[in-house]
């Protein structure tokens, strides 16, 4: 489930860029977010 939700961001934040649309560093917080996410799940394991 937490890997689905990191996914899930990591490909929005890609839109973003590619589509250039950005709401402020909302993008860039969406980013973060999932790298946390990623980051938390392997070291849970």
């Amino acid at each position: 489930m937490l890997y689905t939700i990191a996914v899930v961001l990591l490909i929005l934040w890609v839109l973003g860029l590619v589509t250039s649309y950005t709401i402020g560093g909302f993008i860039h917080i969406l980013l973060v977010v999932a790298i946390v996410m990623v980051l938390v799940r392997l070291i849970g394991r």
